[in-house]
């Protein structure tokens, strides 16, 4: 499904074929999940593949490993380069991009002497799919801001993640909802959440959440749009009452949701601000034509 015999990847400096690539067995990150990840989405263009927000996912990178004390011996604008290359070399230009700092043999709970990185790259369609979502909230809650670093997208994390999405699908639903320990709405298993009343959008704030970037590109679609976007600690009957709600991430892109549990909301979304934000992402990372509606960053 990610690669075949003729698929390279990127392996701290060199460009090597994914199946014969190999990594040590004794790794910190195998056994304890101490690494950190990006997701990041290219685009086919008119003029040619658009990396979106490459710069932006890079640091972000570099800051989770800073968060949680693994070294980053590595410049931004070189792994920006080498992703460039390694979807020339895999002939790629819709995809998902998935760099992984990972740690070497250490079997103590000590930072590591030494990190490599890899790169990988494949085809994949929006991680939730096209249509909108059932959601349910789910029994898992996000891991306390005092337990561990929640702005580093770090690998351990998404235990977390896997959990919530299973107990969702486990019981006929397409996503997960996490609330914060304070019991605040929080986000998706991999996704920010928005939501839409009387004209105004609503959004978790952060410090229980993930700094998202596909988040960060809403709040600015909405303000050249006029949107107005706040910020705040929200309840489940906050959600509940709502008229829309949408995820968003670099995977999910822009999803509507249907329901909570088994409340619908009652806005259609083709009249959604989530529809309109949706639609001007999509032309945002494609570079497609402007019309009157839609924004450019």
């Amino acid at each position: 499904m990610y690669y075949n015999n003729d698929t390279l990847i990127y392996l701290d400096g060199k460009f090597v074929k994914a199946h014969t690539a190999s990594t040590d067995l004794y790794s910190q990150t195998l056994h304890y999940g101490y690494g950190v990840f990006e997701g990041i989405r290219a685009y086919a263009t008119n003029n040619g593949t658009h990396v979106f927000k490459s710069k932006t996912h890079y640091e972000r990178l570099k800051k989770s490993a800073e968060l949680i004390n693994i070294p980053f011996p590595f410049q931004v604008e070189e792994l920006m380069q080498a992703t460039e290359t390694l979807l020339e070399k895999n002939n790629l230009s819709d995809a998902y991009i998935r760099p992984l700092v990972f740690c070497d043999p250490n079997m103590s709970l000590a930072k590591p002497n030494k990190v490599s990185i890899m790169i990988c790259a494949w085809e994949w369609a929006a991680y939730l799919g096209n249509k909108q979502l059932r959601v349910m909230i789910s029994s898992i809650c996000r891991p306390h801001p005092r337990s561990v670093k929640i702005e580093a997208k770090a690998c351990g994390h998404y235990i977390n993640s896997i959990l919530a999405t299973n107990e969702a699908k486990d019981q006929g639903y397409d996503e997960a909802l996490l609330l914060d320990s304070d019991g605040f709405v929080a986000e998706g298993p991999g996704a920010n959440l928005f939501f839409e009343k009387d004209g105004m959008l609503f959004t978790p704030q952060l410090g229980n959440i993930l700094p998202g970037i596909t988040r960060a590109t809403i709040f600015e679609l909405a303000r050249k749009l006029g949107i107005q976007v706040k910020e705040g600690l929200f309840t489940p009957n906050d959600l509940l009452a709502a008229d829309s709600a949408f995820y968003c991430g670099t995977a999910a892109e822009v999803i509507g949701i249907k329901a909570i549990n088994q409340d619908t909301f009652p806005l259609a979304w083709p009249n959604s601000l989530g529809k309109k934000l949706q639609d001007a992402y999509a032309q945002v990372v494609r570079k497609t034509k402007q019309t009157a509606s839609t924004v450019s960053l």
